[in-house]
């Protein structure tokens, strides 16, 4: 089972409403991806509680259908 690009943007849009999210596939293979996520969600928040927030839009979908994330939170400026 494997995620793909369109579907990982999807779930973390849904999970971080409001959110600038790019997407790569790292080894084209679907299992493998890197997301640049500036988010005002983010203001305040030390980068463990960023991530967290990230892997909570995940839900489930984290090692299972997505296998490894690379992932890079900044915070959106107005």
């Amino acid at each position: 089972m494997s995620m793909t690009k369109d579907e990982l943007l999807e779930t973390l849009s849904n999970g971080l409403p409001g959110s600038e999210i790019q997407i790569e596939d790292l080894a084209g293979d679907g299992d493998h991806y890197a997301a640049t996520i500036k988010s005002k969600k983010f203001i305040g928040l030390n980068k463990i509680q960023q991530h967290k927030l990230v892997y909570d839009a995940l839900g489930e979908k984290m090692g299972y259908t997505l296998h490894a994330l690379s992932i890079k939170t900044e915070i959106l400026e107005d």
